[in-house]
C-alpha cells in the first residue's frame, strides 16, 4: 500500500490533488478540525488556509487541495455569534448584578470585548467548518 505525499501523481481528474480524492475513512475529522482552527490546510496542515482575513486560497500550495469547493457559507458567523453571545451576555449580566456600573461603563467594557472576540473567533470557525466539510466529503 503506497502512501500519498504532497507532489505525488493525482488520482482521478487531473485538477484534483491526491489528498482531495481520499475516502472519508482516510480523512481524520479531528485532525482536520484542529488544523482548521489553526487556519491551516485541512489535508496537510502545511500552509495557511486563507489569503486574507476570510478569503480562502484557491488551492493549497503544498498538497494542491482545492479549498474553495468546501464552502462554509453563513455557518461561521452563526457559530461565532453563539460562542460570543454565550460568553459576553452572562458576564455582562453578572457585572450588572454584582456592581451595577453605569451604562457608559458597560458599553465601554462589553462592546470592545465582543468585537475582539468576534474578530478572533470568526476565521477559526470558518477554518474548522471548511475542514469539517473536507473530512466528511461535504463539498464533493
Amino acid at each position: 500500500m503506497s502512501t500519498l505525499r504532497p507532489g505525488s501523481a493525482p488520482l482521478g481528474r487531473p485538477d484534483e490533488s491526491p489528498l482531495s480524492t481520499l475516502s472519508a475513512a482516510h480523512r481524520p475529522l479531528w485532525s482536520a478540525i484542529r488544523r482548521g482552527l489553526h487556519r491551516r490546510c485541512p489535508a496537510c496542515g502545511e500552509t495557511d488556509l486563507f489569503t486574507g482575513y476570510l478569503t480562502l486560497k484557491a488551492a493549497c500550495p503544498a498538497c494542491g487541495l482545492d479549498t474553495q469547493r468546501y464552502r462554509a457559507d453563513d455557518a461561521p458567523a452563526y457559530v461565532t455569534i453563539v460562542i460570543v453571545g454565550h460568553i459576553v451576555v452572562p458576564l455582562l449580566l453578572a457585572v450588572e448584578r454584582l456592581y451595577a456600573p453605569s451604562t457608559l461603563f458597560q458599553l465601554a467594557l462589553w462592546l470592545p470585548t465582543a468585537l475582539m472576540m468576534t474578530l478572533w473567533i470568526l476565521p477559526r470557525a470558518k477554518g474548522a467548518l471548511v475542514a469539517t466539510n473536507w473530512a466528511t466529503e461535504a463539498g464533493e
